[in-house]
């Protein structure tokens, strides 16, 4: 069964040469030209979309912007496909939630080639009505809303995915390379050291409010925990 891609790009000429280009790999192709419509397309479409790819200089919205919104009910996979090359936007597309980063120009068969190991990644599969709790810590999946007391948390993807994987074992030491499995997928090619960045960000939204107890610890020379020991 064909896979079904979101092309958001505002340059007529791009979209449809890489339409052609993926329509001959067998996906369908829906198109967007602005931030505005992306999410219009996404909402109306959301059920058989299966991966976006997203430009970030849009009109009306820009590429980020649109990553957040989708990020904030949606786990499906987003690829950034921007001029941008500084370090600092890629940083930001990245933690904002996008699963790849593509600058312009680029090689179809590289794109095609990211777009099949990110199709191949493990999607976050959750229950809708799970609530998990841990002191004043809940993670309610259904309204995917997370609060620490009377604040309410905002995480990026990667943030909620690595914080479920760790309410779901309360108390397990979690290897740098388990957390890598679980939520970037076995196929994952980066440095292994990722899983320490983003524990660093989630404990930071976590464990940042004054008097508040520390849940996230780090265990030398084993991992991570998630505990109110």
């Amino acid at each position: 069964m064909s896979k079904t891609i979101l092309l958001v790009e505002d340059e007529l000429g791009l979209v449809a040469s890489l339409k052609k280009e993926l329509q001959f790999e067998n996906y369908q192709v829906l198109t967007a030209s602005d931030g505005e419509v992306a999410l219009s397309v996404f909402d109306k479409n959301q059920q058989t979309i299966d991966l976006i790819i997203l430009d970030w200089m849009l009109p009306k919205l820009d590429g980020l912007g649109v990553l957040r919104r989708i990020r904030r009910d949606y786990d499906i996979p987003v690829i950034m496909l921007t001029a941008r090359d500084y370090t600092g936007d890629k940083v930001a597309g990245l933690t904002g939630g996008a699963d790849d980063y593509i600058t312009k120009p680029f090689d179809i068969e590289e794109l095609l080639a990211r777009i099949t190991a990110v199709l191949r990644r493990p999607r976050q599969i959750l229950d809708n009505h799970q609530v998990y709790q841990l002191d004043d810590l809940v993670l309610d999946t259904g309204k995917r809303r997370i609060t620490r007391g009377d604040h309410s948390i905002q995480l990026t993807q990667r943030e909620y995915q690595l914080l479920v994987e760790m309410f779901k074992v309360v108390g397990k030491v979690f290897t740098r390379n388990e957390l890598l499995d679980l939520v970037w997928g076995s196929d994952f090619e980066g440095e292994p050291n990722i899983v320490d960045v983003y524990i660093r960000y989630l404990r930071n939204k976590i464990d940042e409010f004054p008097n508040s107890k520390k849940l996230i610890h780090t265990v030398r020379g084993v991992g991570y925990s998630l505990t109110d020991n």
